[in-house]
């Protein structure tokens, strides 16, 4: 009869040499706990089957990086927690609607929409003149609404560096922004 490993034994022996049995061992024992979290934090049931998709794949992607300074359990509702209250904190941030076809969605007369298409030219035009490090960490955090801890590992830096990036980046569009204002 075949004894149970625990978590750590089981990516300790399985991960290098039979990974996705691995994966679907760890995602048999926590998908509904994950599950629960996510919907206790979102309260709709779709997010919740969405985050932990999401989560799960992240947590495989980075399975290696597992270092059993705690229990595999706890590493992962870490993640969960942190990803779900990211994902709440976009959603926040940029909060979105169903477009049921039954509201009109129009501009009130030509000139806002001109100022606005000359506004994202003028914007547009600033990213362009950034060097591609700084335009990165604005992308990185506005339109892929990643956190400053997320963007400090994919870029290899610390959270402080990233900050301080991420202003100084903000005050020199700011200016492009404004000197192309002008023009």
């Amino acid at each position: 009869m075949k004894t149970k490993l625990n978590d750590e034994d089981l990516i300790r022996q399985h991960f290098t040499t039979n990974p996705n049995a691995c994966f679907e061992e760890l995602y048999n024992r926590y998908v509904g706990k994950v599950y629960n979290r996510c919907l206790s934090m979102t309260k709709d049931s779709e997010k919740a089957q969405d985050y932990t998709h999401d989560i799960f794949i992240r947590t495989f992607d980075r399975l290696d990086r597992f270092q059993e300074k705690s229990t595999f359990s706890t590493w992962l509702y870490s993640i969960s927690f942190n990803y779900c209250l990211d994902q709440i904190k976009v959603a926040r941030r940029l909060p979105m609607s169903n477009l049921d076809g039954q509201q009109g969605y129009q501009f009130a007369d030509i000139q806002e929409k001109e100022s606005l298409e000359e506004r994202l030219q003028l914007l547009n035009q600033a990213l362009q003149q950034l060097s591609p490090m700084e335009a990165s960490l604005l992308r990185l955090k506005y339109q892929q609404g990643l956190p400053i801890q997320q963007i400090a590992q994919q870029l290899g830096l610390q959270e402080s560096a990233v900050k301080m990036r991420l202003k100084r980046s903000r005050q020199k569009a700011h200016q492009l922004y404004l000197t192309a204002a002008k023009r």
